[in-house]
């Protein structure tokens, strides 16, 4: 036999081996062999089928499934010895089984092509993962409505421009993000959905020439629905693209969040404190505590954000149908996938060691005219055009800043040369404390309005 004849598993019609340069741009087993399970799996599966229609009898069969439990036990005992030389994880496990119980490990491929094989494996991948993340999110949102609900009465200034705007009830700040994470959770729900459709048994693109029974494949392997035609089910990567925009509304999602923490606990807000479990020091600045975990976080939304638009670009310019170019699509997936759930992690142990300042919360309301709009909206009830409303409170805070009197301090004294409507009743509509409770539309910071959020959250 020729020295040089190519030994892969596809090489049947060529002379010579791959250059070095091939070999390294064509090897994905580094970072594809973590599907090991779904592609054993795929395979029991395919091998279940084969031998329902023939092709295998009941020893190849066992044969396959025997050595097929023994390679993943041995990948997960660390004692398969992964072939950069046989390229990805396909054929790497191929080999293996074909090394074990001989000519029945060559008939598993009957009727299959690495194309349907990857496209079925990283569906399962994926299925799997989801699973994963939807544990993590239901967790985060279940700490968030915790925190609410332990702090249903702290007060905090509600911000617009990153300006004190008017009082909101801190449990009500922590709330709106569960409504994003929410959110979140439904889009990921819709992934799942895309995902779950069959590629499997259309071979390299156009259909097999045996008749391979793709429902039984379809509920051993748990999916919803066949696809349809064969050439989508080999080149179809919107499923992850689905998965890919997800985690980067949610990263966004995070990122926002991150940006708030870090924000409240500088020296300047002081709201909170971070555990020094989630902080770190400096190298030179011996008094630094750094908000490291929420920066790393808010950083890591511009990788997902990268890995979408990278799949995004990949795809673009992809004639039908599966062209090699798609192996790039894992890399992409798998770091969000890791990405994803290691901010979700992070969140979680930040949050659950969150310690907040509410004295200086509640001082920081007293700040910047946060009931100005309630002084305003007091006029407009007492039959004074809103408009002019605005133009008088206008004119009351510049008139503190002038004389350096404490808006909260007021009284119907010093009001009465602004508007003869004031009455004495102005103290209470002055009051932060009093003006979440005014509040009285759906979805307000008000507390009745925030319980009905926690008790919604918690059913949802």
């Amino acid at each position: 036999m020729d020295s040089n004849k190519n030994t892969k598993l596809w090489g049947g019609r060529f002379a010579n081996s791959s250059s070095t340069i091939t070999e390294k741009l064509s090897v994905s087993v580094h970072y594809d062999s973590r599907m090991y399970k779904q592609d054993i799996r795929g395979s029991k599966a395919h091998a279940k089928m084969l031998n329902k229609i023939g092709i295998l009898n009941e020893k190849e069969l066992e044969d396959i499934t025997k050595g097929l439990s023994e390679i993943e036990n041995e990948i997960e005992s660390g004692a398969f010895v992964f072939s950069s030389a046989l390229e990805d994880i396909h054929m790497n496990i191929e080999s293996k089984l074909t090394e074990k119980i001989g000519d029945a490990g060559r008939k598993l491929h009957t009727g299959r092509s690495r194309n349907d094989q990857v496209a079925v494996d990283t569906r399962m991948y994926l299925r799997d993962e989801i699973l994963e993340i939807s544990k993590l999110l239901n967790n985060f949102v279940d700490i968030l409505v915790d925190l609410a609900e332990n702090n249903l009465d702290t007060l905090m200034p509600g911000y617009t421009h990153l300006q004190v705007a008017q009082p909101v009830r801190f449990s009500h700040h922590i709330l709106a993000y569960c409504w994003k994470l929410n959110r979140d959770k439904k889009r990921l729900e819709a992934v799942k959905e895309s995902t779950n459709f069959l590629p499997l048994g259309v071979g390299a693109m156009s259909g097999v020439n045996y008749p391979n029974d793709r429902e039984f494949l379809k509920k051993e392997l748990e999916f919803d629905e066949i696809i349809l035609n064969s050439m989508d089910a080999v080149s179809d990567r919107d499923y992850i693209l689905d998965f890919l925009y997800f985690g980067s509304v949610l990263g966004t999602h995070l990122s926002r969040f991150c940006e708030e923490l870090i924000l409240w606990s500088t020296s300047e807000f002081n709201f909170i404190r971070l555990d020094d479990s989630v902080t770190t020091g400096s190298s030179i600045m011996p008094q630094k505590r750094n908000p490291d975990l929420a920066e790393l976080i808010r950083g890591k939304s511009g990788r997902l954000n990268g890995n979408l638009f990278s799949l995004l670009t990949l795809l673009k310019g992809l004639p039908m149908t599966y062209n090699r170019d798609m192996q790039e699509d894992k890399e992409p997936l798998f770091d969000s996938i890791d990405t994803i759930k290691l901010s979700l992690e992070g969140m979680i142990e930040m949050l659950s060691s969150i310690t907040l300042n509410k004295d200086i919360m509640k001082k920081a309301v007293y700040s910047n005219f946060s009931t100005a709009t309630d002084l305003a909206d007091y006029l407009a009830k007492k039959g004074v055009p809103f408009r002019k409303s605005h133009e008088i409170v206008g004119s009351i805070v510049k008139f503190c800043e002038e004389t350096k009197t404490n808006f909260f301090s007021l009284v119907r004294e010093d009001l009465l040369k602004f508007s003869d409507v004031f009455e004495n009743d102005i103290v209470d509509i002055l009051s932060p404390e009093n003006s979440t409770e005014r509040k009285e539309s759906i979805g307000s910071t008000a507390k009745a309005e925030v319980l009905r959020q926690i008790k919604v959250l918690k059913n949802s």
